[in-house]
């Protein structure tokens, strides 16, 4: 038994919910319906405890069990085959220790009772509208919730798989499962044992069955043309929801084993989606191809260097270990915001989501950091020296590429979409351009150049290539005549050693990766 005692919301200073009261029963169907604007939404998250009410309490009575949700969004990521997703779903749902056996087995359950096994081995982006919510709803069933809530399900779909996905969600509540649902479609009334009307102004104007609401509000017309919907399929939803046997719902796994399967399940995602892997290897080969056609060789040759042009390598591989790893992780979130706060209904931590988008993204990032440094190397645009100085430059540049992997996941968590995620690239660039001391030296800038400069981790990157390739030594001893001036424009910039920087560029990289974090806590 669900009691919903004088519930109340705000939003932006507005009242949504007016002293809501109404108890739900185990086993029944129930019906949100409204007005757009009406609070469907806002009270069906309050009952939920998405979003707890501002005014009043809900109480639940009975057994401990499972809470489902299935927002408006798909809860599941489009680029791997429905059986995939549904056994990753499960890792993070089913209890800690469950046998890989019984997994597959909840797998097969929830697939026969939604009829979906003949589509598990399609990609879940190329399924129809309503086998797509149908898989939402699969990933929810996995560990048999005794109270599931739905944000208009039927939006979207035709009127016969409307009617067929009622059908599916009566047998759910026939089987013991308190169902409450939100709908702007009036024929999906008929299938419930309660309806709730909200008014324009958030108050409930009626409660009781649907055949009271409808001659309350004139809807006869309706509820005939959603029989004959109704007669037309012959799915025996009741049924196949009974013959499921789906584990009960118990202690999650730890942090770590979360962290692990997130890891793989990023690492699947990353290489079943072409055109990402193919901008992901494509942009760095089309910047060196630029970086060779753009430098002379023999720039950092002792007895001729060529200060200016040291410069601009020093500051272009710099901003491209950055630019790698800002562009690798502004999308890595956004695009998934729906399913994760789902998830983290079912106790999924931020910590180990966070950490696991580092742990696919940092080795890509290293494979591209080692590239450049060789390609550059072998063309003859950086100079021959020790294993040891190209160690430093190769850690300096990771670090580098993991603080910008961090900023650009913090804006992917902060943005609602990727077009928002990509309208922040160039604004997050420029700074890193001007501000970094290649262009203009950092102690020749205006004050608050200077002070804003600090907070460019492309600076200390910059900083730190300089330093362990000797530009100081290189301008100071060499037979150009532009050395010593420019090097004094420069003062100490390059004089700092540089575990100096790796310790900035790490604490960036840190700093960066909490904020995520905690945006992520807000929004979810």
């Amino acid at each position: 038994m669900i009691e919903v005692c004088g519930v109340g919301q705000r939003a932006g200073g507005r009242r949504t919910l007016r002293d809501v009261s109404l108890s739900i029963g185990a086993g029944q169907l129930v019906a949100i319906i409204g007005g757009s604007g009406a609070g469907k939404t806002t009270l069906l998250d309050a009952i939920a405890g998405v979003r707890p009410p501002a005014e009043g309490e809900v109480r639940y009575d009975g057994e401990n069990g499972a809470l489902g949700y299935v927002p408006q969004d798909d809860i599941v990521h489009m680029e791997m085959p429905l059986r995939r997703t549904l056994r990753y779903a499960a890792g993070l749902r089913l209890p800690s220790g469950t046998p890989p056996e019984r997994v597959e087995r909840a797998v097969d359950d929830v697939l026969e009772a939604l009829a979906l096994t003949e589509r598990a081995g399609q990609r879940v982006g190329s399924l129809s509208g309503g086998e797509r919510k149908r898989a939402s709803i699969a990933v929810e069933l996995l560990t048999r919730p005794r109270v599931f809530f739905l944000d208009e399900p039927t939006s979207g779909l035709d009127p016969a798989t409307a009617a067929d996905l009622m059908r599916l969600l009566r047998g759910l509540a026939d089987s013991g499962t308190a169902v409450v649902l939100t709908t702007h479609h009036p024929p999906d009334v008929l299938a419930c044992d309660r309806v709730a009307v909200l008014a324009q102004d958030g108050r409930l104007v009626f409660y009781g069955e649907p055949d009271e609401a409808a001659e309350r509000f004139g809807a006869d017309g309706i509820e005939d043309i959603y029989l004959r919907l109704a007669e037309a399929e012959t799915h025996d939803w009741e049924g196949r929801f009974g013959a499921s046997q789906a584990p009960a719902a118990g202690p999650g796994i730890g942090a770590f084993g979360q962290w692990a399967l997130l890891t793989r399940r990023s690492l699947d995602l990353l290489t079943r989606n072409r055109l990402t892997l193919a901008v992901l290897a494509g942009s760095p080969l089309m910047v060196l191809a630029m970086f060779a056609v753009l430098f002379r060789p023999g720039a950092f040759a002792p007895e001729s260097p060529s200060p200016g042009a040291t410069v601009m390598i020093l500051f272009w591989i710099a901003f491209g270990g950055f630019f790698f790893g800002l562009t690798y992780g502004l999308l890595q979130i956004c695009t998934e915001l729906p399913v994760l706060r789902r998830e983290r209904l079912t106790g999924l931590r931020i910590g180990p989501y966070v950490l696991a988008k580092t742990a696919v993204l940092l080795p890509l990032l290293a494979v591209v950091d080692a590239l450049m440094l060789g390609v550059l190397r072998g063309l003859d645009r950086l100079p021959a020296m020790g294993w040891s100085t190209y160690g430093e430059l190769f850690v300096t540049l990771l670090l580098c590429s993991l603080a910008a992997l961090a900023l650009g996941l913090l804006v992917s968590a902060a943005v609602t979409d990727p077009a928002q995620a990509t309208m922040a690239l160039p604004m997050l660039c420029f700074p890193q351009v001007l501000f970094v001391g290649a262009i203009l030296p950092v102690p020749v800038m205006a004050a608050p150049g200077r002070w804003l400069s600090y907070a460019m981790s492309n600076r200390w990157a910059f900083e730190g290539l300089g330093h362990s390739l000797g530009v100081e030594r290189l301008w100071a001893t060499g037979r150009s005549p532009l050395g010593p001036p420019l090097l004094d424009s420069y003062g100490g910039t390059f004089s700092r050693a540089v575990v100096l920087d790796w310790a900035l560029l790490g604490g960036f990289a840190a700093l960066f990766l909490a904020g995520t974090c905690l945006v992520l806590t807000r929004r979810t």
